[in-house]
């Protein structure tokens, strides 16, 4: 096996997939892989990799598209997070195979592109679930009593009586009861919060009380985002739905940037009914110095931190690897798109 610098040459050509070449044996791939914290709590599965396959490159990312082509040009398979999965992509690569996506979503993989070119992609459901959720509650906390202020204001030499407000017996509204909103929802009913879900997807659950998205935002004192990006969701926490919060309400997003519209967020805030917002997500990523949201003291923005524990990290590149390994090798994988 071969760790080997980025560059390599360009493949001309149409797809090997599409034109009758038959698949290189899984000890001559060429995989490439994108995640910085790939193996970084389990230096087992860099070893794996490396001893399966032929020649594996670590380009950090997340990459742009254009980036992105000139990296996997002669791969057979990639190992991807945040990066920009385009058509380019797809067509620059004539012997990719699989892309194996280190997360749950993918909506940053070009799928009809895939699909086209004959590209498996896959994901890694669940592995990053209760990481995400755990931080949920820690912003819930955080929108509850006023922990990072008291901090600044302590490291200041002020000792100052903040007040804040108990989870017990409040309102917590879930759009979304996925895998995620289901976790939240038992650890927030834990800690004696009444919970609310809205999710057209749902019918019955034993974790939450059903209600339409109108009264889950008239009733609740936080609304937490757990739905996935879609072009149905795509915008969904707008200015038509932000005035109609309850007074006083708080917003939490650990799903996707772009479920919010951040122009009517901000009106939300200035002048709605929005007190915060504790946001781990947002349109772009990294945002500029300048972003607005960041300079305000009503929100608290994250970097995307949601599925970034040890255990997590290691099932997401467990689970990422199993799946690249089996496609390159002729086997179905357990979890594709």
């Amino acid at each position: 096996m071969t760790v080997a610098p980025a560059d390599g040459p360009v493949v001309a050509g149409v797809p090997a997939r599409l034109a009758g070449v038959q698949p290189r044996a899984l000890s001559d791939c060429v995989v490439v892989v994108t995640p910085r914290s790939f193996g970084m709590h389990d230096p087992g599965l860099r070893r794996r990799l490396e001893g399966e396959v032929g020649v594996v490159r670590y380009r950090p990312g997340p990459l742009a598209a254009a980036e992105l082509a000139e990296a996997v040009c002669d791969a057979d398979g990639l190992l991807c997070g945040l990066d920009q999965v385009s058509a380019e992509v797809f067509a620059g690569a004539p012997r990719l195979r699989v892309v194996a996506r280190y997360g749950v979503a993918a909506d940053r993989v070009d799928l009809e592109a895939a699909a086209r070119y004959g590209v498996t992609v896959t994901t890694t459901p669940g592995a990053n679930a209760n990481a995400v959720a755990e931080l949920t509650i820690a912003l819930l906390f955080a929108l509850a009593r006023p922990l990072v202020p008291g901090r600044d204001r302590a490291r200041a030499g002020e000792w100052p009586a903040l007040s804040g407000v108990e989870l017990a017996g409040r309102t917590l509204g879930l759009v979304g009861l996925g895998r995620i909103g289901s976790l939240v929802a038992g650890k927030a009913a834990a800690l004696g919060l009444r919970v609310l879900a809205y999710d057209p997807n749902v019918s019955k659950t034993n974790v939450a009380t059903l209600v339409g998205l109108d009264a889950l935002v008239a009733e609740s004192d936080f609304v937490s985002l757990h739905a996935p990006l879609t072009d149905q969701t795509r915008g969904m926490v707008g200015r038509s739905l932000l005035e109609r919060l309850k007074p006083g309400a708080a917003l939490i997003n650990t799903a996707r940037g772009d479920l919010i519209d951040e122009a009517g967020l901000l009106w939300a805030l200035e002048e709605g009914p929005l007190r915060a917002a504790a946001l781990d997500v947002l349109a772009q990523e990294p945002p500029p110095p300048d972003h607005p949201l960041l300079q305000r003291d009503d929100v608290l923005v994250t970097p995307h931190m949601g599925p970034h524990t040890a255990e997590a990290t290691a099932a997401m590149g467990a689970r990422a690897l199993d799946d690249l390994l089996a496609v390159l090798s002729g086997r179905a994988p357990r979890y594709p798109v």
